[in-house]
């Protein structure tokens, strides 16, 4: 057996950033070379951020990767870091005479590279391409057909890359036969609810498959929509858990391994293996360092505890709340807040996301507002610490109403607009980001307005049913002393128990009530989750015993709110299917579940 220290560094970058990226690989490997790691391994993509989406089609932009990655090489060996090999993920392409139709433009790859001595060793690419939920990698980047062996310290270690993970045959069959003493996997897997342990388990599966210990490396931080969780892991030939990084934070992950050693007989060439799934894939082998080093005392393992399952969905909003809001070059935000659930909970998101001096709250009472919640509101405020205004509406309401003769559903919606109209107003002029309150509940059945609580530019609980936006406002009253680190260290609990236990109201008439409109949150959800992330048509709806009167009412609802569901801003991503990238409906469809 040969010993192995390996690190992976698992870290957060922007996408298109490509100086700011390669600064985090050059001071990650540092820390890497301090720890003293003879290996260190950063995420899918990691030089160009991830997803790039379209930008692979950009040629400027591919050549712009290529570039970096040769500078980036030299850096690290400008800067002492050079006998340390390091894996990165970035953006390449296959150099081709002919395009061949249907083949994306360029011939973009998903590309995985070794820097050592100042040079670019070697260069892979991602062979399974996903194209379900969120990924369209089919459409983007054309797949390798290489696997890399590199023999460190005396032991051979082969790289793939994420889907090739995830996907049987590919380059992670052939592994085995490539005799690999440690496979190492890039990814960038974002996060969804409960599919931790599923990643665990792939691991562990691949790494008896593959007979030898695996590394699994993950992107950290939020792009968009999608939330990457980190919970990088190390996994031994038989499938054990060896060694694991906390979730949702930058982490380096320094483990040392015992491993094979490898055979000597096995020199540096390119050597054809045809995979089970039909293709060919090619080992190329290449030697750092033939030698295992002398014997030295290990490190403990790392093993970090895993968050409860509303700490991990709450940790994942705040991240993605964070990133959206600090990548895109904003240093506060701004949102209504009404004394209701929704309101309470982004607020207390954005607190614990930004800090809540960062956080500006306005409240917008109307003829109809209860006086309970402006009082509820302003106790928020008081235990929270963010900045706080009071902007009355009915006057606003008043001079419309004056010149234009509305009723009804009309009526409500014009107050809408107009608190809309306050913190937009209030955006432009201050520079802050606003927030919307709407959660996949209403988002679902089309219970907002268009231009009034749908307007703003991010969405942090859009991806929430109602009834997970009371269990995480519970669960995050009740972390008052927690030392999680994502949360703000607040005195006491952050949102009053009198807005987690009233009924919720839209107060846009007389005595409102959500269900005035709506059933019970308790029977709603089920059927939406049912309905919209597990794509159940009526039948089955019925079947799995939901109210077949229930159901066709929640159907037509939610076929009929797809247009507004189009214009609403992003949020992150934490259930198998959310309301954006992974749904994507016509809008002018005649088809109905239920005719």
């Amino acid at each position: 057996m040969a010993q192995l220290r390996i690190a992976l560094a698992q870290v957060n970058p922007t996408v298109g950033d490509l100086d700011g990226n390669a600064a985090l690989i050059v001071d990650w490997s540092r820390r890497a070379r301090d720890a003293g790691a003879h290996l260190v391994a950063f995420p899918e993509m990691m030089l160009t951020g991830y997803p790039v989406e379209d930008l692979a089609l950009r040629s400027s932009f591919v050549e712009a990767s290529r570039r970096a990655l040769e500078r980036v090489a030299r850096r690290l060996a400008d800067e002492g870091l050079g006998d340390l090999p390091v894996v990165v993920g970035y953006l390449d392409r296959r150099t081709v005479d002919l395009v061949r139709p249907g083949q994306p433009a360029g011939s973009p790859l998903d590309g995985a590279a070794w820097l050592h001595g100042g040079e670019v060793l070697v260069r892979s690419a991602k062979h399974h391409l996903p194209n379900y939920g969120v990924f369209d990698e089919y459409r983007i980047f054309v797949r390798g057909d290489t696997l890399p062996v590199v023999r460190v310290n005396g032991v051979d270690v082969a790289t793939v890359v994420c889907e090739d993970l995830w996907q049987d045959g590919g380059p992670v069959s052939v592994t085995e036969t490539a005799n690999a003493g440690l496979l190492l996997a890039v990814n960038a897997s974002p996060y969804e609810r409960e599919k931790e342990d599923f990643r665990l388990q792939l691991c562990a599966r691949r790494a008896r498959e593959a007979g030898c210990a695996l590394a699994y490396v993950n992107m950290v931080g939020g792009q968009d929509e999608l939330v990457f969780d980190g919970d990088s892991v190390i996994v031994a030939a038989d499938g054990s858990l060896l060694a694991r990084a906390p979730q949702f934070t930058e982490h380096l992950l320094v483990s040392d391994l015992a491993l094979p050693a490898a055979d000597p007989a096995l020199e540096p060439g390119r050597e054809p293996v045809a995979a089970p799934d039909g293709t060919t894939i090619t080992i190329e082998r290449h030697v750092l360092s033939g030698e295992p080093v002398a014997a030295y005392p290990v490190r403990p393992q790392e093993c970090a505890e895993r968050l409860p399952d509303l700490g991990e969905v709450y940790a994942a909003l705040v991240t993605g709340t964070r990133d959206y809001v600090r990548k895109n070059g904003f240093r506060s935000v701004i949102l209504g807040l009404s004394g209701g659930i929704d309101s309470a909970l982004v607020t207390t998101i954005a607190s614990d996301a930004i800090g809540p001096e960062n956080v500006h709250v306005v409240l917008l009472p109307s003829r109809y507002s209860t006086e309970h919640s402006v009082t509820d509101a302003e106790e928020l405020v008081k235990r929270q610490g963010v900045h706080s205004r009071i902007v009355p509406i009915r006057g606003m309401v008043d001079a419309f109403e004056a010149e234009l003769e509305l009723h009804g559903l009309a009526s409500e919606n014009l107050q809408a607009r107009i608190r809309a109209n306050v913190w937009m107003g209030l955006s432009n002029e201050q520079g802050h980001l606003v927030l919307t309150g709407g959660n996949k509940s209403e988002l679902a059945t089309g219970y907002s307005t268009l231009y009034g609580d749908s307007a703003g530019g991010f969405g942090p609980i859009k991806d929430l049913v109602k009834t997970m936006v009371w269990a995480l406002a519970r669960w995050r009253n009740e972390q008052v002393g927690s030392d999680l680190p994502f949360l703000h260290p607040f005195d006491t609990a952050p949102i009053p128990e009198e807005i987690i236990v009233k009924e919720p109201s839209a107060e846009l008439r007389p005595d409102q009530k959500d269900s005035d409109s709506l059933p019970p949150y308790d029977v709603l959800d089920p059927l939406l989750v049912d309905y919209v992330e597990r794509d159940m048509g009526r039948e089955q709806l019925v079947a799995a015993g939901h109210d077949p009167d229930l159901v066709d009412r929640v159907i037509r609802l939610t076929d009929l709110a797809e247009y507004k569901r189009r214009q609403y801003p992003p949020g992150p991503k934490v259930t198998p299917k959310n309301f954006g990238r992974d749904r994507r409906l016509p809008i002018t469809n005649r088809w109905r579940e239920n005719p």
